[in-house]
């Protein structure tokens, strides 16, 4: 709980991944890759409780094992590829809500991002009930810049992504982030069937490190190396509004 307002962190994790098949139990650095952000959550002192969404019997079994709670087997129609999160983060609130369980915060953490640890999200919800906001997304500072990134139109021409100036450079250069699926957190009032987690204006920062999203076999060996070296206190974050 924080600020008398309880709070609900949900992990959405079906068996049926494309791009890594069954990565979310992948074991890096001889863990599942969901026990890090089982952890991260049950970490966070201001977590009432944590549970994971899934329709897979061995999802669940090393969920449970690691402490989150499985409280139902998520139905099919919300386990395909097409399914939106919003609806898998709605049929978890109303299943509370039915139960007459009621939460203030749902926060949202993705489990294919291993390295965003306990601090992170204990920060990130201190900040969203100090801006008093209705929701905030995680993103990580871009390498790239977009400035020198095109695009082809219709023609085959190359087109410019954003309308800055190319001849801004160095320490004048604006900064640019991505959304890194890492934490999302909203007001359980505020959620609806409509509700974009994307589209939020308040932004809490990771270090590129901690925003890794394991989506690909790369981003499994560059998961790995960073959670080997055991340097998670090295990773700072902060935050930008």
């Amino acid at each position: 709980m924080i600020d008398n307002k309880k709070v609900l962190a949900i992990i959405p994790a079906r068996g049926g991944s494309k791009g890594i098949p069954r990565k979310n139990v992948k074991a890096i650095s001889g863990k599942p890759m969901i026990q890090y952000t089982i952890e991260a959550a049950k970490d966070c002192e201001y977590i009432d409780k944590v549970i994971v969404s899934t329709e897979d019997e061995e999802i669940a079994d090393i969920s449970m094992r690691a402490g989150a709670i499985v409280p139902f087997s998520r139905p099919e129609e919300l386990a395909t590829d097409e399914a939106k999160i919003i609806d898998v983060v709605m049929h978890a609130v109303e299943f509370y809500e039915r139960k007459a369980e009621h939460f203030d915060i749902i926060v949202l953490l993705q489990p294919t991002s291993p390295l965003r640890n306990a601090e992170d999200v204990t920060k990130a919800l201190e900040y969203f009930i100090r801006k008093e906001q209705k929701s905030l997304v995680s993103v990580s500072e871009v390498s790239e810049s977009p400035i020198f990134m095109r695009s082809f139109n219709k023609e085959n021409e190359l087109e410019k992504i954003v309308s800055e100036d190319d001849d801004v450079r160095g320490q004048n250069m604006k900064k640019y982030y991505r959304i890194n699926g890492a934490i999302y957190i909203n007001k359980a009032s505020e959620l609806n069937p409509q509700t974009s987690f994307n589209d939020n204006r308040m932004g809490y920062v990771l270090t590129k490190e901690h925003g890794i999203d394991v989506d690909e076999p790369k981003d499994l060996v560059v998961a790995e190396y960073y959670l080997s070296q055991a340097c998670d206190g090295e990773f700072l974050s902060f935050i930008v509004y």
